[in-house]
């Protein structure tokens, strides 16, 4: 991975480079599915965390768990959950934007005083596109992207998933960046493109 190639995975489609990753464990909870898919979820959790050399946790001391995953049939549904619009404002408004558009899934980040990510709501709206996935490939996919603040287009035209020998897999460049992202000696967070630079270095050190 170039800088060139990396530079636009963080990119804001005002043309400003915003570059954050977790700064605290990562305490995930999932609602809306069955008891056999939760391991699915947490699995791929587990992968992608032990990849990037972050840490989970039971619970987050100031949020409780700071990483919600949300599955659900219709978008009229997420208001009807109880206290969700205090942690998500100007949820009504979301919800009705989303609906417009069409959306299967929307991903609303939060973050501390230092820029680094505190939590995640995960929105998914199974329709015939998601429903129609396998639930460890559903799961990898948003588990990655969940991982750090990619830009809104990152993975637009590309998967960050591929497949290998009938199995799908992390893509290995993408996976490249969140370990190099992740680096002790790399910073939580960037707003200057030169940083695509530094990871870039990551990544061709590690290869």
């Amino acid at each position: 991975m170039t800088p060139d190639q990396i530079a636009p995975l963080f990119t804001r489609a005002d043309g400003s480079y915003r570059f954050a990753r977790w700064g605290r464990p990562i305490a995930p909870i999932v609602f809306g599915v069955t008891e056999g898919t939760l391991p699915v979820i947490k699995g791929a959790l587990e992968a992608v965390v032990a990849l990037a050399g972050h840490r989970m946790a039971e619970t987050d001391p100031e949020l409780g768990a700071n990483c919600m995953f949300f599955f659900f049939r219709d978008w009229d549904e997420l208001p009807q959950v109880p206290d969700l619009d205090r942690l998500v404002p100007d949820l009504g408004a979301l919800v009705a934007r989303l609906k417009a558009a069409g959306a299967n899934q929307y991903r609303v980040f939060r973050f501390d005083e230092a820029g680094a990510i505190k939590a995640v709501f995960v929105f998914l709206r199974m329709d015939d596109s998601l429903g129609a996935m396998a639930a460890e490939d559903l799961a990898l996919g948003q588990v990655v992207q969940v991982m750090l603040l990619w830009s809104e287009a990152a993975f637009a035209e590309v998967s960050p998933l591929a497949l290998a020998g009938g199995k799908t897999v992390l893509r290995p460049e993408i996976g490249a960046v969140i370990r190099a992202g992740y680096d002790p000696v790399m910073p939580a967070v960037a707003g200057e493109a030169a940083h695509a630079l530094r990871l870039a270095a990551r990544v061709g050190a590690a290869q």
